[in-house]
């Protein structure tokens, strides 16, 4: 399984750094290019580091000191791709194990040929560990070698130092050691390479840099490999003394160890998929792959940035997109990960209460973006207006509020998922009651009914608004289970429940995205799908125009219906979807992958295959959405929920278990595990039947298309039997 490029393009050294990113789930290193290109961004990142420098109002997710940098010298000529001198190119990432590859035959000015190969992997076993290894080979004749690598404390987060050097020494022949400490939030970082070979060291600039020489014979190869710790205060009080007691390790028997744990993630979490389009097994995998390395492992301190660890773009602050897009894949493979998600929300109710109370309202108010604190981390303004020289203020942090039900609904997901009564009773329920208790005090009583006002849903097209759709039902959800949770809270919630304004089909079947938006123009949007995922309509109209329009960036009725589904019956659902579809210029990375699912439980196949291949390709293929400053994380996310929540129709209710399969007519056949109540349920399905496997004999209870089942063992159902 691997991803590869087989053209190089100075215009892709950014994508390049994102989409080959290696990774363990602690540590993030961009998949760049040892030599120095213009332009080429180099991020190394440690989940839960952050820092907010001097002049900004957020923290950011730090950008480690570089260790992939190295300057090699042949024969007295610096080896680059820049001047078109370069054969045989192949760049790849084998997702099934870790690792990240570049070879190439390289001419240089004098015509002469060497084959160099590349390789680099972070491994899975020992998570403060990144590889790498270099061979060269000279074809034309003998080679004079010279490498320059080292610790890079010159790198920052878009022209902002980070971090404070405090110490950097060498330890013998080969060992350099750097110690830093984050400017604002105090955070140490230590870091020890090993060389493979005795240099000649020298400081200077906050870069420490060893050199090495090599001599070598025609067609013999020369091997440097460079092992690199990065261990922080969040893994060890003292840093700084607990690297030193790290083992020195070659690269092949680490990526042995790392490979046996990238096979245990495949056998778990893998999807195998027979499809007349090769793509959708890759594209699937690949995001899988993305999906494992962002995941923490083991500390409930930590979530998931927007871009996980593959960039600086959103400064690497935590959304909703967590709990409603990522969470459901690390739940149904890894319960006790996602059982730390939902605990980094718990750690950080202290600070959702502080926003409550700041703003004006009671229980927790969870911000809208998040960093390792529970503090409120959305900047004030966006970027400067180059046309009109001001800033647009960012409404997400005042107004965006169905975050907080969002997080209510993950538990409940977690809940339906694994029975978890401990978990409910020791963080759950107060999480569920403590978000309920804030719409009690955000809604507003209008009449017989209550309402709430002046909020944002997910379509961010459309801001401050009354009665979003999506909102409201969130929101009502989140007081109902907060209720059934919590008994001594649930008269206080009777009255808004019964009487909260839940916006119902019209008289065409159309749910109202909120109190205004069918009264507002259309336009013609034809413009603006062509370019999905560039904002375009914002070039031509003012923010305050758009609002003012039927265009959404995302349909907030479609995500309501993909959570709520038994709400709606198949009729208002696909009416909403046509209707809705129209209006979206998919501007938001999630929204096609939502489409999809909706349009394939509304029988539409072609047009939800359609939707799936578009939104696979939101970072893989050469849609407008970039990725140069990382992974649109939640879209990753998204794919495997159309591969298991709509082509697969599996979904967890309440009420259990459900299955609703219906496969895209190029796939014949898909397979794949889901851990449901403690158990390790591995399907395979095909247009005709389904085959339900699992180790214990305690039966599990589940409906296909609405027909009752139980599996014990191992079950068969031949799809022709069940009535639809």
């Amino acid at each position: 399984m691997k991803w590869t490029e087989k053209g190089f393009s100075l215009e892709k050294l950014n994508k390049y750094g994102t989409l080959f990113t290696v990774g363990n789930g602690a540590l993030g290193v961009r998949g760049v290019f040892e030599e120095d290109y213009p332009e080429q961004v180099r991020g190394m990142f440690r989940a839960g580091i952050y820092n907010t420098p001097a002049g900004s109002t957020s923290a950011e997710l730090v950008n480690l000191p570089d260790v992939t940098r190295c300057k090699i010298t042949l024969d007295g000529n610096v080896f680059s791709m820049q001047n078109e001198n370069i054969t045989q190119f192949e760049l790849f990432l084998n997702v099934k194990t870790g690792e990240f590859v570049r070879r190439l035959e390289w001419r240089s000015p004098q015509n002469r040929r060497y084959v160099l190969e590349f390789r680099r992997f972070a491994s899975k076993k020992v998570q403060s560990l990144m590889a790498a290894k270099i061979s060269v080979t000279p074809l034309s004749g003998d080679m004079e070698m010279k490498v320059e690598t080292g610790i890079d404390g010159q790198q920052t987060n878009f022209g902002t130092q980070q971090l404070v050097e405090l110490e950097a020494r060498v330890f013998g022949a080969n060992q350099m050691f750097a110690h830093y400490q984050t400017t604002e939030s105090k955070q140490n970082v230590a870091i020890l390479t090993t060389l493979s070979a005795d240099a000649v060291f020298y400081a200077k600039n906050r870069q420490l840099t060893g050199e090495l020489s090599f001599i070598c014979k025609k067609n013999e190869t020369v091997i440097f490999e460079k092992m690199t710790y990065v261990i922080t205060s969040l893994d060890h009080e003292t840093p700084a003394g607990a690297i030193l007691l790290l083992p020195n390790e070659n690269y092949e028997a680490v990526l042995k160890q790392s490979i046996q744990k990238w096979d245990d993630f495949w056998n778990q979490a893998g999807i195998q998929i027979e499809s007349q389009n090769e793509m959708d097994q890759k594209l699937v995998s690949f995001a899988l792959y993305h999906l494992e390395i962002m995941s923490p492992k083991k500390d409930s301190r930590l979530s998931i940035g927007a871009k996980g660890l593959t960039g600086e773009g959103y400064k690497g602050h935590v959304f909703w997109d967590t709990e409603i897009f990522l969470l459901p894949f690390i739940l149904h493979h890894s319960p006790e990960e996602a059982k730390n998600l939902l605990l980094y929300r718990f750690h950080n109710l202290e600070g959702a209460e502080k926003k409550a109370r700041d703003n004006g309202y009671k229980g927790a108010l969870f911000p809208w973006e998040s960093a390792f604190s529970g503090d409120e981390e959305t900047p004030e303004f966006a970027a400067i207006n180059i046309k009109t020289g001001k800033r647009q203020k960012v409404a997400s942090a005042l107004a965006e509020h169905h975050i907080v039900a969002d997080i209510a609904y993950a538990v409940m997901q977690y809940f339906n998922a694994t029975n978890d009564a401990t978990f409910m009773k020791q963080y759950g329920a107060k999480l569920l009651r403590m978000t309920a208790e804030f719409w009690l005090s955000r809604a507003e009583r209008l009449g017989e009914k209550w309402v709430i006002r002046d909020v944002i849903g997910p379509d961010e097209y459309t801001e401050h608004i009354d009665n979003n759709a999506y909102t409201n039902y969130m929101a009502h959800y989140n007081v109902a289970v907060a209720a059934k949770w919590n008994a001594d809270f649930a008269p206080s919630c009777a009255e808004f429940l019964e009487k909260l304004y839940l916006p119902k089909p019209n008289e065409n079947g159309i749910i109202p995205q909120d109190d205004t938006f069918l009264s507002k123009p259309v336009i013609s949007l034809e413009k603006y799908k062509k370019e999905q995922g560039k904002q375009g309509v914002l070039l031509d109209y003012a923010r305050s125009e758009v609002n003012e329009m039927q265009i959404l960036k995302q349909a907030d009725v479609v995500m309501l219906m993909y959570l709520f589904p038994a709400l709606f019956d198949a009729d208002i659902m696909k009416k909403n979807l046509v209707f809705y579809e129209t209006r979206t210029i998919h501007d938001s990375s999630l929204s096609k992958a939502i489409h999809a699912i909706i349009a394939n439980w509304c029988n539409e196949k072609a047009l939800s295959y359609r939707f799936f291949e578009e939104a696979c390709r939101i970072d893989f293929g050469d849609a407008p959405h970039t990725s140069d400053d990382g992974i649109h994380a939640a879209s990753l996310g998204a794919i495997w929920l159309m591969v298991i929540n709509g082509f697969a129709g599996v979904t967890v209710t309440q009420k259990g278990l459900e299955l609703n399969p219906q496969l895209p007519d190029k796939w014949e056949k898909v397979q794949f595990n889901f851990v449901y109540l403690g158990e390790t349920l591995h399907f395979t399905l095909t247009k005709r039947d389904i085959s339900i496997r699992k180790s214990s004999d305690t039966p599990i209870h589940f409906n296909i298309f609405g027909k009752k089942y139980i599996v014990e063992k191992e079950i068969h159902v031949n799809l022709e039997e069940v009535p639809l």
